[in-house]
């Protein structure tokens, strides 16, 4: 066989595990999409598309006087956003110690960091509880905030220092000599330098509230203080039943703001994802 023809042959199968992948992807989204524009309150789809689409379930999500759907989605954007932008601020920050100052208890810290990522987060819930109980934060979304906050320091800690000891500390060198100081070099020259990992941060930690179903389900009771993953289960659980295309509608909803933010930080992601992965 020719070299020719097993390049055409391999890539034959590449296009055909890529075509797999979207299928095993892309077929849920596109069943919950249709699911959501099918009358009535059924889960099961059994045309491809249906033949009396309706929007009628997304439009009861945002007008009808029985739904909760906009007080939750403003939680969880009121969380994912603070989220975002703490874990920004707080991770930079960490990770410029680390990465280029010298100090007791450096290499302890790192080993710390890396310790608690190997625990998954399951075996904390009771203790979290515990603790926002203590300090009168359960059933409250400034609770949930500081367990985001805090839970997103060991992984991006490592993943933004490994970034950040890419850039030469001779920029920081030559900018003291110019008479900067510690503070103005963050700013002016580390921050601007490590915006593609920032950016990864930032949509990690902005998608994370939308998708967590279990830290809300134990920290939060009152319907009111719902977030969006929590409240479109209590959605079907408990007050419709069996209202699946209602759920669907407000599943597919939650992706809105996700591809947004996705859609202004993609140019800074790929190469944050690939240098803050393999560089440390």
């Amino acid at each position: 066989m020719s070299t020719k023809k097993k390049s055409k042959i391999e890539v034959a199968f590449i296009y055909l595990f890529l075509l797999i992948m979207f299928i095993i992807i892309g077929y849920p989204l596109f069943w919950a999409l249709m699911m959501s524009v099918n009358p009535g309150s059924n889960m099961l789809v059994t045309e491809l598309f249906p033949s009396n689409p309706t929007w009628e379930h997304y439009a009861w999500l945002f007008t009808s006087p029985n739904s909760d759907y906009l007080l939750w989605y403003k939680n969880s954007m009121y969380i994912a956003v603070v989220n975002s932008v703490g874990s920004v601020i707080i991770t930079s920050l960490i990770a410029y110690a680390f990465s280029r100052y010298q100090f007791i208890g450096r290499k302890y810290g790192l080993y710390m960091f890396l310790l608690l990522q190997m625990f998954p987060a399951l075996m904390g819930m009771v203790a979290l509880y515990i603790l926002l109980n203590t300090i009168g934060l359960t059933d409250s979304l400034y609770g949930l905030m500081i367990i985001y906050l805090g839970g997103q320091i060991p992984f991006n800690a490592w993943l933004v220092k490994g970034y950040l000891d890419t850039i030469p500390k001779e920029l920081d060198e030559a900018a003291k000599i110019d008479g900067a100081g510690h503070l103005k070099i963050f700013w002016t020259i580390i921050l601007p330098l490590a915006k593609p990992i920032l950016a990864v941060v930032a949509l990690f930690n902005f998608m994370a509230p939308f998708m967590d179903f279990l830290l809300p389900r134990i920290v939060l009771t009152s319907p009111s203080n719902f977030t969006l993953a929590l409240g479109l289960y209590n959605f079907i659980n408990d007050q419709f039943s069996t209202n699946f295309t209602r759920f669907a509608a407000g599943s597919i909803l939650i992706a809105v703001p996700i591809a947004l933010v996705f859609l202004l930080l993609q140019r800074y992601l790929i190469s944050g994802l690939t240098s803050g992965a393999t560089k440390g």
